[in-house]
């Protein structure tokens, strides 16, 4: 693949103003969204609230963009620049000091916080990619300015992927400010360098290189435009929602979604036309393939899912850009052009990040847009059955409505025999529907209802239905299910895939701790023992009240105080017809709404015997809570002989060496209890758990453990054994934190364990 053009005066010059501008810009993104973590958190719903943003901003800088070019170019880059030096004084990257929102009003604060603190700096390095290429038109020698499209998006991918790979692991936060800061004055060099090349000119018009002999495009085609770059925007944020709920809850997949779309534009804008029309020729079959588990809630979890679901929406996204830059206008029209596909972003984004949240209880925008880009895409006929039999069109029409129905039949036997899992039967009905997809190709409507309908049968129809029940509820944090096993006697609040409370529904168990809290958990060990070692007015902290299981540790007389940052979740604990934990034994507990670390740092100082930190969600890592400044603010909430007590368990992440590092800076006693679960019973009450003890007090955490002991079977029953500490592990504090040396790669590549 190439992106090559013919030459032109300093035509180096303007792909490399691009290529740092589109860089600094994607650079950025992750940047603030690692600043705002010690506000709100890293929930995904924080990342596409961010994404919306960027796009809404995007938009502004491209529509700004359009309208200055009604001006000669002189006075463009005089405004221009002007502009730049003036969005200099919000330089340094900080985050504005706002007051923190009120619960439930995160989806509007995080927006506001966003545009307070980047705004302007995002708007108007945003417009310099359509900019530059208007400029670089505005030579008759320059030829298609399009091609810079593709090297804009290059270094956007550069720029994004380059932050966790290397810019976080290696630079603090202010480091990294000020780095982007240096990048943004070279930013203004190399535009007012262009803005040289181009000062003799006039208006693009008086060039010759683009005259306007072409007419403005129709509104049609404009709409059309805006839907095929509302399509991939849309999917994408919707990949990132659906792959962190139902299938692999991990932060660093919420980079991926952006990284891919931001290449797919590279390919599609390039002169690598051939790869372009290879990956448009497979979308329908990819489509199909990955797009008909589009409504699975129950089969997540696996790594290949995910890969899958991220190859869809490149193949899908290509597809799209390609045919948008196969409709592209005259260069005149250049900034319309791009306008009008940022308004489709945004479109996309809006539907994607604040309006789908709102209106379904389950991510299902994600297959609303499967199928919107099922409507758009370029359809070429695959297998051509109507040319080989020499069939009419009337006649072809009719065969391809015989196949639906027929798709259909199948998809009815799907649902009737559906066991969670495409095995024996069901998988041969479902490879029916999907042959039948690939046939019908030729025929848009007949495609887009094979689609659906294996969409249907492939889960589809349990994933509606729960909307029915009462029992699924959606938040800004996540998507919440409660389910019922009859069989098991047991009741099931599940985020996404994965399990955050479990009560009996029998008699004798209903008050039994289970999942990761049970007695011979260390969270069980720890609050078993609590009146023995802090008397029988304990006072203790839990932070995270999923279905409210620990709440049944509580005795009379003890003093707890729960923190929750999410209502909804409240909601579900506190209603007995879902869970009876809180309202059976600490119906009285008072419940603080908001993050844990804003919260915790209103108490009292010396107010806690016991604080728990069990707020993770899914397998995602709220590094704001494991901080050096975080575990000071727990330090001064707890007792001078107090037990902080944090669970790290974690498919794809160890936690260890981050709280050895952090006990051993403080001078803390540290210990880890490794409980394995029940073992060969999937399906019992208990699950494993890690749990880490720390205190100041050596002889408090003596009294909790019975002194830590040193076994070669770290999970020996009962056991607190010591941490496993790592040399030269770097702590984490608010200004620098990594997690790629605590990823656990054999753990990503194989998925659940």
């Amino acid at each position: 693949m190439t992106l090559s053009a013919p030459a032109s005066p300093r035509r180096w010059l303007f792909v490399l103003t691009i290529l740092v501008g589109s860089f600094l810009l994607f650079l950025v993104q992750p940047m603030v969204a690692r600043m705002v973590l010690p506000k709100l958190g890293g929930a995904p719903a924080v990342w596409n609230s961010a994404m919306l943003v960027y796009q809404a901003l995007l938009l502004g800088g491209y529509a700004y963009a359009h309208w200055l070019g009604r001006f000669t170019l002189r006075r463009q880059a005089t405004i221009h620049l002007g502009l730049f030096l003036v969005a200099a004084l919000w330089l340094p990257i900080g985050i504005a000091a706002i007051a923190p929102p009120a619960p439930g009003q995160e989806v509007l604060w995080v927006p506001l916080l966003l545009l307070a603190s980047i705004g302007p700096v995002f708007f108007v390095v945003s417009a310099q990619a359509p900019l530059m290429q208007r400029w670089f038109a505005a030579d008759a020698r320059a030829g298609d300015p399009y091609y810079l499209y593709a090297a804009s998006n290059l270094g956007s991918f550069a720029g994004l992927l380059s932050y966790p790979a290397l810019v976080e692991p290696s630079l603090p936060l202010a480091a990294q400010s000020w780095g982007w800061t240096a990048g943004y004055a070279l930013l203004v060099l190399l535009i007012a360098a262009s803005a040289a090349a181009r000062w003799q000119r006039g208006t693009v018009h008086d060039e010759g290189a683009a005259p306007d002999e072409e007419p403005r495009p129709a509104l049609r085609r404009q709409l059309h435009w805006l839907l095929i770059a509302a399509v991939p925007s849309g999917l994408m944020l919707s990949t990132t929602t659906h792959l962190t709920t139902d299938i692999v809850a991990m932060p660093l997949l919420w980079v991926l979604p952006l990284g891919l779309y931001l290449l797919s534009f590279v390919i599609a804008f390039s002169t690598a036309t051939r790869l372009t029309q290879i990956i448009t020729f497979t979308a329908p079959a990819v489509l199909l393939s990955v797009g008909g588990l589009a409504l699975l809630s129950s089969g997540g979890g696996s790594m290949m899912v995910a890969l899958a679901s991220l190859g869809m929406l490149f193949v899908v996204a290509v597809a799209l850009h390609g045919y948008l830059y196969h409709l592209r206008p005259a260069a005149q029209h250049l900034t319309l052009f791009y306008l009008i596909m940022s308004a489709g972003g945004v479109l996309g984004g809006l539907f994607a990040a604040l309006f789908a949240p709102l209106l379904f209880d389950w991510v299902y925008e994600h297959p609303l847009l499967v199928l919107a880009a099922a409507a758009l895409l370029p359809l070429p006929a695959l297998l051509p059955w109507d040319q080989w039999l020499k069939l009419s069109a009337a006649k072809a029409r009719a065969v391809a409505a015989l196949l639906v129905g027929f798709a259909a039949f199948a998809c009815w036997q799907m649902v009737g025999g559906w066991t969670g899992s495409l095995a024996g039967a069901t998988a041969i009905w479902g490879l029916a529907i999907f042959v039948i997809g690939l046939l019908v190709i030729g025929w848009r409507w007949a495609y887009v209802a094979a689609l659906a309908l294996l969409m249907v049968g492939v889960g589809g129809w349990d994933t509606m239905e729960e909307s029915f029940t009462g029992m699924r509820v959606r938040s800004y944090f996540g998507v919440y299910t409660v389910t019922d096993d009859g069989y098991r006697h047991q009741r099931r609040l599940a985020h996404g895939t994965t399990l955050h409370g479990l009560q009996r529904t029998d008699t004798g168990g209903r008050l039994e701790p289970t999942t990761y809290y049970g007695h011979q958990s260390g969270v069980g060990l720890t609050l078993d023992k609590a009146e023995a070692l802090a008397g029988p007015d304990a006072a203790v902290g839990i932070v995270g009240l999923g279905a409210g299981t620990l709440a049944c540790y509580r005795q009379p007389g003890q003093q707890w105080t729960i923190f929750e940052i999410d209502p909804v979740m409240v909601d579900i604990a506190r209603d007995p017809a879902k869970f009876t934990f809180l309202s059976d034994c600490a119906g009285d507990t008072p419940v603080v709404i908001g993050d844990a670390r804003l919260q915790i740092a209103k108490q009292p100082a010396g107010k806690f015997d016991v604080l728990v930190i069990d707020a993770f969600s899914s397998d995602a890592i709220p590094l704001h809570l494991l901080t050096e400044e975080a575990i000071g603010i727990y330090a001064r909430a707890l007792k001078p002989d107090g037990i902080l007590l944090v669970h790290i368990s974690n498919r794809f992440f160890d936690l260890e060496p981050v709280l050895a590092a952090e006990a051993k800076a403080r001078g803390w006693t540290a210990a880890i209890r490794m409980d394995p679960g029940p073992m060969g019973d999937d399906f019992g009450d208990l699950t494993g758990s890690n749990w880490v003890a720390l205190t100041a007090t050596p002889a408090r955490m003596r009294e909790l453990t019975g002194g830590i002991k040193l076994r070669k079977d770290r999970f020996d029953n009962g056991a607190w054994v010591p941490l496993a500490a790592r040399p030269h592990f770097t702590r984490w504090t608010d200004d620098y934190a990594s997690t790629l040396p605590i990823l656990l790669w054999k753990h990503l590549v194989g998925g659940r364990e």
